[in-house]
């Protein structure tokens, strides 16, 4: 009895996190009891180089550490990388780094000699995580983009691959239409990465098709015809084929359309291209578009505009610490 009482008692975790990730690592604090954030002091020397500190390191002996990195940008990472490199040298009793995004996903493969796949590059670089007294580091990642990435990390390092399908699930019934929800996919590899989490929902499936110079969306299988389609994809970029992906399936009959991705990386403010014109009015092409908050920049540039929504991982990475 006392054995499984003392395997049903939940971990303590001592959260530390990156500056862009505050506002996450206080939803999640909140949502938990289990949760105590921790402060690092990010400065700088005249240089430019980091000057950090890990504020009451004597206390996270003996504990579960976590950090929540954010690897936004390339200017960023280095800085996290110290912190993630030192804390489980801290005589910390684990060490979980739980990193949402894993930016480099999209380039997984060589296409020719010369190509760098720099997904396995970050891959190399977090499996060489020092082991802290507990053992391995867990990674805690969400929706990586190739499921072969799983086997780029090495030995010291045991990933954790999370997903925010879920949250989009319980949204979905939310609706007043969730019984006529239809589930697209943009192209084969979408369908392959979420298809079994989102079985219960009719499908349709979207591929890519070159004229010419030009790759062309086509409906490739289902009927959208008078539903409300939700496509769904791990991340988005520019947001051209999410945008080509919605003419094609109102073209199609379509109802209503809406997006999610987990991953709203939108470089160089191409959500603006989702947000309706005055011309469109309550027409808009999209209905909802869902994003987690794994791009916090993202995150605070849409706040408030729709057709975004954001979905929070906070309960879903509390959940996961606890593994």
């Amino acid at each position: 009895m006392e054995v499984v009482k003392a395997n049903n008692r939940k971990k303590q975790i001592y959260l530390f996190y990156c500056v862009e990730y505050e506002d996450l690592a206080r939803a999640i604090a909140a949502g938990s009891d289990c949760i105590l954030l921790q402060s690092i002091s990010w400065r700088s020397f005249d240089d430019g180089f980091p000057n950090l500190f890990i504020n009451n390191a004597h206390d996270i002996r003996g504990q579960h550490v976590a950090f929540l990195a954010s690897f936004s940008s390339p200017a960023v990472i280095f800085e996290q990388l110290s912190v993630i490199y030192a804390l489980p040298r801290l005589f910390v009793a684990s060490f979980s780094l739980v990193l949402p995004f894993f930016p480099t996903g999209s380039f997984e493969r060589m296409e020719e000699e010369g190509d760098v796949a720099t997904a396995f590059t970050l891959a190399r670089i977090l499996s060489n995580i020092p082991i802290s007294r507990g053992g391995p580091t867990s990674l805690v990642t969400y929706d990586i983009h190739a499921l072969q990435e799983r086997f780029y990390f090495g030995d010291h390092v045991l990933p954790c691959f999370e997903s925010g399908i879920p949250l989009l699930k319980q949204r979905l019934h939310q609706l007043p239409d969730s019984e006529n929800i239809v589930v697209a996919f943009p192209d084969d590899g979408a369908w392959k990465r979420f298809y079994k989490q989102l079985q219960h929902f009719p499908m349709v499936i979207c591929t890519k098709v070159r004229e010419g110079d030009k790759r062309i969306v086509r409906l490739k299988e289902g009927n959208p015809a008078g539903c409300h389609v939700v496509i769904v994809d791990d991340l988005v970029q520019s947001g051209g084929t999410l945008i080509e992906c919605q003419k094609v399936l109102a073209a199609h009959g379509a109802a209503k359309v809406s997006a999610y991705v987990t991953h709203g990386v939108f470089p160089k403010r191409s959500w603006e291209r989702f947000i309706p014109s005055k011309d469109e009015g309550s027409t808009r092409p999209f209905t909802y578009f869902w994003i987690t908050d794994s791009c916090p920049l993202t995150v605070k540039a849409v706040e408030n505009k729709a057709p975004f929504e954001v979905l929070s991982l906070a309960g879903s990475i509390a959940g996961a610490l606890q593994i």
